[in-house]
């Protein structure tokens, strides 16, 4: 059997997180592989983030936001974590990496491939002294092909996928969200596949390694695009504010020139729209009767629907299609979005403490909801790397005080 700190995981639930008992080693900067980190400790595995002394994550310089000079990402993507620090370019640093791999459930790591190999902490090192670790790589580009060594970001992962050239309009360079969705898109799958790992651990007793690339993970996102390529010859193309062939779902004006989604696509939502807009004929019209004669005529229906809600104010316009049963709804900033009563009601803010600032800052709430072991926020990031060192090293590698001086002394942590 694995000689790990838990036989097996705890996935039957537990009232401190679904994976308490998980222990989670987080290697890696900015976004993808925390974010894959924060969303086991969010779900209550114990995630120990190892940051170089001299180079802690650019994370903790990112983001709009600030307070007296602190960025805010940092709150997100570090909570829950107990961060350490450690130079794995020295052999004593890789001993005690390798000590606590022996003691942990998961491994995640960002980096290039083959930077692990570098320091002598690859898979297969790491693995012959806990057979039972789950490994997560997250790349740019995957851990093998003829482009595995190169660097990735989000950005140019969106591209090479074909996923950023279905966003915006037609005929123009397509923008990107204000957001690392490239990133976001690999963390998520990265817990997927460390989850499925798990699950698999605990019939057999071996981890596995997760091989995750920035570039599958938004290709992997990309619906029908492949299939109606192969099939029909159809290279898909950006087309706004709605998807082609998809009638009525847009964005429509309303009288005080706010945007409003209206989303009734399906026929039997169609004929409710229909009907508070006061013409019932239309869902018995040729041209919109069923889904694919809507989305054929789909110009004129975006110019019967958006002259109808322009007649009403975008409060009035949201009500009318929520008491008829016609999916609906504003767009929202977040200064809209953390008034919303449901996300209110579903938690989805949640205040922590930031030691830095010495009060709370709202974040996200945790997703997904479990409902015999919820997830919750502990704390933000923590306010300096090595925060734990004391507490990490002392209580898993039975270091005293003389030890942790010297460790320091020579730039280890």
């Amino acid at each position: 059997m694995y000689e790990t700190k838990n036989e097996a995981p705890k996935l039957n639930g537990k009232a401190d997180g679904t994976l308490a008992g998980i222990r989670v080693l987080e290697l890696g900067t900015l976004i993808a592989g925390p974010f894959a980190g924060r969303l086991l400790a969010d779900m209550g595995a114990e995630v120990i983030k190892i940051e170089t002394p001299d180079r802690p994550d650019p994370l903790r310089t990112w983001g709009q936001g600030h307070v007296d000079g602190h960025r805010m990402f940092w709150t997100v993507h570090a909570r829950n974590k107990k961060c350490v620090t450690l130079n794995l370019r020295t052999p004593r640093g890789v001993e005690m990496l390798k000590e606590l791999a022996r003691q942990s459930d998961v491994l995640i790591e960002n980096f290039k491939p083959g930077t692990l190999e570098k320091w002598g902490i690859g898979p297969d090192v790491l693995q012959d002294l806990n057979p039972g670790l789950v490994i997560a790589r997250v790349s740019g580009y995957g851990q093998d092909g003829p482009d595995a060594h190169k660097p990735g970001y989000a950005s140019v992962a969106e591209g090479i996928s074909g996923f950023r050239a279905l966003n915006g309009y037609p005929g123009q360079l397509p923008p990107r969200i204000a957001l690392s969705l490239g990133d976001s898109f690999a963390g998520m799958f990265a817990v997927q596949g460390v989850l499925a790992a798990l699950v698999q651990r605990a019939a057999t007793g071996r981890g596995d390694i997760v091989d995750v690339a920035l570039t599958e993970s938004c290709l992997a996102l990309l619906e029908s695009t492949i299939p109606d390529y192969d099939g029909g010859g159809v290279v898909r193309q950006p087309s706004g504010t709605r998807l082609d062939g998809i009638a009525p779902s847009n964005i429509y004006l309303s009288r005080d020139e706010l945007p409003v989604i209206i989303a009734a696509n399906q026929d039997t939502v169609f004929a409710r729209l229909c009907r508070v807009m006061g013409c019932p004929e239309l869902a018995e019209d040729p041209r919109y009767m069923d889904h694919v004669s809507r989305g054929a005529n789909q110009d004129s229906l975006d110019k019967h629907v958006g002259a109808w809600a322009r007649t009403h104010d975008a409060v009035d316009l949201v009500k009318l299609l929520d008491d008829a049963g016609v999916v609906s709804g504003p767009v929202n900033t977040v200064a809209e979005v953390v008034k919303d009563p449901q996300l209110q009601f579903r938690q989805m803010f949640v205040a922590h403490k930031d030691e830095r600032l010495g009060r709370s800052v709202l974040g996200p709430g945790v997703v997904p909801k479990f409902a015999g072991a919820p997830g919750e926020v502990r704390w933000a990031g923590r306010a300096i790397p090595g925060y734990d060192n004391d507490a990490v090293f002392k209580e898993l590698l039975h270091l005293d005080e003389t030890a942790m001086s010297e460790l320091a002394d020579q730039q280890i942590i």
